[in-house]
């Protein structure tokens, strides 16, 4: 494989057909961290001629309020379709069974088209990347926040500091609800207290506390205690209103928003804090004193952001994803020396890792989404259906909800918050190899590539063992599932 394709496998998705190859690939890597990033797709999909690639709708991408406000009518819906009036159904409760409210799909859309016809590859692959290092899934209907996550917290914050992301992710609603923080209250707390006094339950949960410290920051390796998790719990405690928790079918907007103000002096899910729900007083977490109040948690992600495990964990975790399957100490510390001396500084951290990566001649293993989006950018297929096409069968084409599902792999399904591994030997089983081969088949039968397998090795220069693998087989079909599932594309051997 060429440089310059060498280069976009590891760190980005891979040049479209339309797209000049840069002579200094290191600097393009690098210049695509400021590159320009609008969600754009295709509204419709065009086979003969290809689909005009244009901005997202902004109605597609309504702000974090707009979808507080839609997951509140979504719940409201919900629970009219079963009230029974004068003895049936109305009307209305029939047409509240419908989930346009919830943007989950729209979002998994938006994603797909991004990835397939951005510009800005190198700024997509460390999104995906931060995206699955702070897992949230969906549960409680979470999908309707998880896409805003993905797009204001990370992909908005790319170019500012480990600190800030950290935070911004911390106090999304999406995480907050995903891990359950928004029914935890400090055990000293005043809604702890009336909740003892009425004969009701409430207390603290630990789930966001445990998760910040083990998988967001400083790992295992920091040997923190069980009092470090309630502790860090304790300064959460308070953060976060389930953004439709308030809809009993009987309350307006308006009303809850009046409710929501009374709770928490603001309608903004993502600055939420509730004080009858805080735990008053001093908290210790590895040492650090945090003190009580709103202000409390940013003083805890800043110093878990500059901690020595937090660096050297996740330095690792960023080579393991681009430089190599296997990094080396000199690849972490590399990463890891640039985090320190740029004080989390993410464009700092992130040219560290664009150098290590271009340097290494290791290959690396792509992720099946990832691995999804590069070929369907080389073959420039039509495989993701248009926003206009939304819940339409049209051209045999899959649902996109269905095609992350089948791949395996999804932002927006119910998962584990330790997301995705980057390790090779998590994604090398037959069924995982089965699935490349299988949508390989797809995105030539339904999506009607541009460009034919010899095209393409003839642009992206693969090596002799992928060029006689392809040639040794008849038929344009099964040449293109050999090149595309063969182990130089996939990341298995060296370009």
């Amino acid at each position: 494989m060429n440089e310059q394709f060498r280069v976009a496998h590891k760190l980005g998705l891979m040049f479209l057909h339309d797209t000049p190859l840069p002579e200094d690939v290191k600097a393009w890597a690098t210049s695509q961290l400021h590159a320009k990033s609008p969600a754009l797709g295709i509204k419709k999909i065009k086979l003969y001629p290809k689909a005009k690639v244009q901005k997202w709708p902004k109605s597609l991408q309504p702000d974090l309020k707009k979808r507080d406000d839609m997951f509140a009518m979504y719940k409201q819906n919900v629970r009219k379709q079963r009230m029974k009036l004068e003895g049936h159904t109305s009307e209305a409760a029939k047409r509240a069974n419908n989930r346009d409210n919830l943007m989950g799909e729209k979002d998994e859309m938006k994603f797909a088209h991004r990835n397939v016809y951005g510009k800005d590859q190198v700024r997509l692959r460390f999104t995906s990347f931060w995206a699955n290092h702070f897992t949230t899934g969906n549960i409680w209907d979470n999908q309707n926040h998880i896409g805003h996550a993905i797009d204001e917290a990370i992909l908005a914050n790319l170019n500012g500091s480990f600190s800030h992301m950290l935070y911004k992710m911390t106090t999304h609603p999406s995480m907050l609800v995903y891990l359950d923080n928004v029914w935890s209250s400090g055990p000293n707390s005043k809604n702890v207290i009336w909740a003892k006094e009425n004969g009701e339950q409430a207390g603290l949960n630990d789930n966001l506390g445990r998760e910040l410290l083990e998988l967001h920051t400083v790992s295992p390796s920091a040997k923190y205690s069980e009092t470090d998790i309630r502790n860090a719990a304790k300064v959460l405690a308070g953060w976060g209103i389930w953004p439709g928790n308030l809809s009993d079918g009987l309350m307006t907007l308006n009303e809850r928003n009046n409710k929501l103000i009374e709770m928490g002096e603001t309608t903004n899910s993502w600055d939420f804090f509730k004080k009858w729900h805080a735990e008053p007083g001093n908290k210790t977490v590895l040492g650090k004193v945090i003190t009580p109040g709103k202000g409390g948690l940013r003083n805890l992600t800043d110093f878990l952001a500059s901690h020595e495990n937090t660096i050297m964990f996740i330095s690792f975790k960023l080579a393991e994803h681009f430089v190599s399957d296997k990094p080396s100490k000199s690849d972490i510390d590399y990463i890891a020396n640039a985090w320190r001396h740029s004080n989390g500084n993410l464009d700092q951290i992130h040219s560290a890792v664009i150098e290590r990566a271009i340097s290494s001649k290791a290959p690396k293993f792509q992720w099946p989404m990832t691995w999804l989006f590069q070929v369907v950018r080389l073959s420039d297929a039509s495989f993701f259906k248009g926003w206009d096409q939304i819940e339409k069968y049209d051209q045999g084409l899959m649902e996109v909800r269905k095609i992350f599902e089948e791949l395996g792999q999804s932002f927006w399904h119910t998962r584990q918050p330790n997301g995705y591994s980057s390790a090779k030997s998590e994604w090398l089983s037959g069924e995982m190899f089965e699935r490349r081969i299988r949508f390989s088949d797809a995105i030539y039968t339904a999506g009607y590539p541009s460009f034919s397998p010899q095209d393409i090795m003839d642009r992206i220069g693969v090596n002799k063992a992928t060029r006689e693998l392809v040639n040794s087989l008849v038929g344009r079909k099964k040449q293109f599932i050999a090149l595309m599932c063969s182990p130089e594309l996939m990341g298995l051997e060296n370009a």
